[in-house]
């Protein structure tokens, strides 16, 4: 099927049939929904919500989910580890989104929309990921340049998207919780359904601040209740990085 579907996209893209197209589309997974990180427990407010309860009650609740991309367990060379200092002792800030890979492990909901030209991933802060499947291959460094989504293309091997993401602008600078890898990273995601859930597994690469490959997993299930995405603007952004950063919500500033 892989083989079929790379070979037809290109033509696809181009001057397909409805025909052709149907029956490209009849091939493809079934990834319709709202899908939310399974396991991590992050609440909207990107807390999982036994450190909210931590934090209002003050009692322990245990072990805490950490969120698989954030790159707690990644294998940090000398320079990853003192980025990855000087990230934590940062202060924390608003973004407009999460960027790439965070977006991926992120607190929103997200949607995949399949197609046999390619995969958009969006989530409700305005993250939007194009996944070429036309047969194409990654542009040359000197075709493309650094963006917060990275530049991808990825094709079918049955029921998985294998998808290679390359160009990754640092992403620590658009969001405070990213890992701060380089833009020499390489990323490869195996995604694929498997019975109610989606799991992506991830291999990353850099030289610049990893010893040796990163592997992580990020498993969603569906987000129940949702019919529909909308994306909100950040002009009244309340969010609340002062004192332990712990990004709360402001009250109006006309409330006690």
């Amino acid at each position: 099927m892989a083989a079929a579907l790379l070979a037809a996209g290109p033509v696809l893209a181009r001057d397909a049939t409805p025909a052709a197209r149907a029956k490209a589309f009849a091939k493809l997974p079934d990834w319709t929904g709202y899908w939310l990180t399974e396991n991590d427990e992050t609440s909207i407010g990107g807390l999982a919500e036994r450190s909210v309860q931590a934090k209002e009650t003050g009692a322990n609740t245990g072990p805490r989910a950490v969120m698989s991309l954030f790159g707690f367990a990644a294998p940090w060379n000398e320079e990853g580890k003192k980025r990855q200092a000087a990230a934590r002792a940062g202060s924390a800030r608003g973004a407009q989104g999460w960027g790439y890979p965070v977006m991926m492990n992120a607190a929103a909901p997200i949607q995949f929309i399949v197609t046999p030209e390619e995969v958009l991933i969006i989530n409700a802060y305005r993250d939007v990921r194009h996944i070429y499947t036309d047969g194409r291959k990654l542009p040359s460094a000197d075709d493309s340049w650094p963006t917060v989504w990275g530049e991808s293309v990825g094709h079918w091997e049955g029921d998985t998207l294998v998808v290679e993401t390359f160009q990754v602008k640092n992403p620590n600078y658009y969001f405070h919780g990213s890992p701060p890898l380089s833009e020499e990273a390489r990323y490869i995601e195996r995604i694929r359904r498997v019975g109610n859930r989606i799991t992506d597994e991830f291999t990353i690469t850099d030289p610049v601040t990893l010893t040796g490959p990163w592997k992580a997993l990020v498993t969603y299930q569906p987000a129940e209740g949702f019919d529909r995405m909308i994306s909100i603007e950040f002009d009244n952004d309340r969010t609340d990085y002062s004192g332990a950063g712990t990004g709360g919500i402001k009250p109006p500033s006309d409330e006690k």
